[in-house]
């Protein structure tokens, strides 16, 4: 009896001790990804992204939306470098960080506004922790340079490593 105690009792500690080691560093979540480039509807959610936009008016309304925006196209990036398709995760790394670069304006302008940004700014720490968790994803099955040749054009080098680190410091200056 005593051994199929220590059976058991070995198995859970041993579960709990793995299970431990796979949560997230951050409990902010990043959305699913949405429509991807390539897709038919891609070019008239574009559109409808430009259009909404200005539905978002104010300093904490063009917070959520930029950080919005740079989940959206931060998730759509490790999806499509999941799939080596490295010039569509580029273009969309990039937008993630512009997007990323226009949160904290907003917030300062709140903030000299004499608006509580604390809440605000306890999720953009999470945001960036979560971003970083997923870049250094990125970086381990991404190349560190990248040479795209398309068929009738000067072939284009992608700097997939320098970007990756630029996005990543991007999002520690933000904690």
């Amino acid at each position: 009896m005593i051994r199929h105690f220590k059976f058991v009792a070995f198995f859970f500690l041993l579960f709990f001790l793995i299970a431990n080691k796979t949560f997230a560093e951050s409990s902010y979540v990043l959305p699913y990804p949405s429509r991807m480039p390539g897709s038919l509807s891609y070019k008239i959610h574009l559109i409808y992204e430009n259009v909404s936009k200005y539905w978002h008016f104010g300093n904490f309304g063009q917070f959520e939306y930029n950080l919005k925006m740079a989940d959206k196209y931060l998730v759509q990036a490790k999806t499509l470098f999941d799939y080596k398709q490295h010039l569509l995760g580029f273009d969309s790394l990039k937008k993630s960080n512009y997007y990323f670069n226009e949160i904290l304006p907003s917030l300062n302008r709140a903030e000299k506004e004499s608006k509580n940004i604390s809440p605000k700014k306890s999720v953009l720490r999470k945001a960036s922790r979560k971003h970083i968790e997923y870049l250094e994803k990125i970086d381990v099955d991404t190349p560190d340079i990248f040479i795209w040749e398309p068929e009738k054009s000067s072939p284009t080098t992608l700097l997939l490593k320098k970007i990756l680190m630029d996005s990543i410091n991007i999002r520690k200056d933000s904690l």
